[in-house]
């Protein structure tokens, strides 16, 4: 008994003596996943290499190419209303534009409603918006933010910081990255998960690239789509917008055209300040690089189709070197990631806040619900939980964005307001495509406006797509996307489809009240603002 208890007595102070060398460690809190959402301005898919397409082939985008090869590239991503402000709305609420009150570039957000940003900064969420706000009043639901006035600029910008505004020098794009990059080194908080907005002006009009990428594809032959010199059938909104690149671009604002051989005098020009607020030296900088082109430009003597043709080239040359400071921004993020072992827990995500026309049907910009506005570029990583190259088929919207990040972060959203569906389990792969989303709704209402193309609503399933354009016409457009994926037959009259048709209008009317959809998205403007908006656009293309 003795030595059984002298036994037990040594056992429990050696295991005692043990603990207290080695006291048993708190488990280490799980950090919940940090999110870094990157949104360029008028991206199009045709532009980045890992899409494929050639003109993104002969000028690659090796950066945000990292994100695809690393991790997932959706290959049917869309927007519900395509252009800038109506864009970061829906991304900023999970609502659509008649939900969440902005239509329409013009209109006031109302910034009091429920937002992504507010229900991760509640969550313990630290964040951060830095670039593009483009939606009128100050941002809430950020901890930090510093915005561009209004479009921006993309020389010299003025920057809106803690109700400050100051005009930084330097070039927008570089500007932004570095911006946040500061904010990832030095303020955000390692007890913390961060969610930081990264909003570039690039590469919205009209273009102005970096002058270390001025003359970076001058010597680059693009191709020109096939479809540069159109001809529509059954097509009267397409017939009638004012976005063609040979006849709506401005001479001297978009295509950097000058008044002359040996001038560096632009020619039409009715926006002055993108250029005016250059440094001298800038300027000069600026003129040098573009004075050899131009005048090789004026001894041509170009007319006609070769004209329009040379135009497209000069549009597509400047469009590209614009986005090159863009992948370099994207690279030294993800660098500093890597470096920094952050990018373990952190989802990138890479998109545009739309689609864009690059010569397709002979246009610049978007805001149609073809195909090639409607859809967007959309890239994403987390090393662990999205398997590298990964492609996903489904068909997703900026719709969808709030309640995915808010599903990545760990939370429940309590609002039955938002209107998307999460889509990590197709990232995880606990989804498989089939099982998500099998009906698109979209809804476009800037007329009068820029470009002048008309209201309309539609609906795509993974085959078909069903347009109705209003307001001063009433026309239908349908088409085949598997027959015929660049939309140029509208088969709204054959009848060998017209039992397809009819489920289209059924599939329209049923989301259109899932969505809450009513009359008054249906308003017509008044002729007299119609009328007005057409003078205005020709008195500043330069025409009587």
């Amino acid at each position: 008994m003795f030595l059984r208890s002298r036994f037990l007595f040594v056992f429990f102070a050696f295991t005692f003596l043990a603990c207290k060398e080695n006291p048993p460690q708190p488990e280490e809190k799980v950090q919940k996943t940090n999110i870094l959402f990157i949104m360029a301005d008028d991206h199009a898919i045709q532009a980045i290499s890992a899409y494929g397409h050639p003109i993104g082939q002969l000028a690659p985008t090796p950066n945000i190419d990292r994100l695809a090869k690393n991790g997932a590239l959706f290959t049917h991503s869309y927007v519900t209303n395509s252009i800038c402000g109506p864009s970061r709305a829906v991304i900023l609420t999970g609502k659509h534009s008649h939900i969440n009150g902005f239509r329409q570039n013009g209109d006031r957000f109302d910034g009091n409603q429920t937002t992504l940003p507010k229900i991760l900064r509640r969550e313990g969420y630290q964040t951060a918006l830095i670039g593009k706000w483009h939606l009128d009043g100050a941002p809430q639901g950020f901890d930090y933010s510093k915005i561009l006035v209004d479009q921006g600029n993309y020389y010299n910008p003025d920057f809106v910081e803690n109700g400050d505004t100051t005009r930084i020098e330097g070039y927008a794009t570089d500007i932004i990255t570095n911006d946040a990059l500061s904010w990832l080194k030095n303020e955000r908080k390692d007890s913390l998960p961060f969610f930081i907005m990264v909003h570039h002006k690039a590469p919205h009009r009209n273009w102005m690239p970096a002058l270390r990428h001025m003359n970076t594809y001058d010597s680059v032959q693009f191709p020109l789509p096939d479809t540069y010199f159109p001809s529509f059938k059954k097509q009267r909104a397409a017939e009638e917008q004012l976005q063609t690149i040979y006849d709506d671009m401005y001479e001297g604002h978009d295509l950097k055209m000058t008044q002359g051989y040996g001038s560096t005098e632009l020619a039409h020009n009715p926006w002055t300040t993108d250029f005016e607020r250059m440094s001298p030296q800038q300027r000069i900088a600026w003129d040098e690089a573009y004075l050899s082109k131009n005048n090789t430009f004026h001894k041509a003597n170009l007319k006609g189709k070769a004209l329009a043709e040379w135009k497209g080239q000069r549009y597509l040359r400047d469009y590209m070197a614009t986005i090159a400071a863009v992948d370099e921004g994207v690279g030294e993020i993800l660098d500093y990631l890597e470096e920094s072992g952050l990018d373990k827990n952190t989802l990138v995500v890479y998109t545009s806040d739309q689609g864009f026309y690059l010569g397709e049907n002979g246009w610049f910009d978007k805001r149609f619900m073809y195909e090639t506005s409607f859809g967007t570029p959309l890239l994403m990583q987390l090393p662990g939980t999205i398997p590298p190259k990964t492609k996903i088929d489904a068909m997703v919207q900026n719709l969808d964005f709030a309640q995915t990040f808010l599903d990545f972060a760990e939370v429940k959203n309590e609002s039955d307001a938002m209107q998307g569906q999460s889509f990590k389990g197709l990232l995880d792969g606990s989804m498989n495509s089939d099982e998500f989303r099998d009906v698109l709704y979209y809804h476009y209402y800037d007329y009068p406006a820029f470009h002048m193309v008309k209201k309309h609503y539609g609906v795509r399933t993974k085959r078909y797509k069903l347009i109705h354009f209003y307001d001063d016409i009433d026309s239908w457009e349908f088409y085949d996307l598997y027959k015929d994926p660049r939309e140029l037959t509208n088969l709204i009259d054959d009848r060998t489809y017209s039992s397809v048709i009819d489920q289209m209008h059924y599939k329209l009317d049923s989301i259109q009240e899932v969505y809450n959809v009513t009359d008054k998205e249906f308003d017509k403007a008044p002729k007299a603002a119609v009328d007005k908006a057409y003078k205005q656009f020709k008195r500043l293309r330069g025409t009587p």
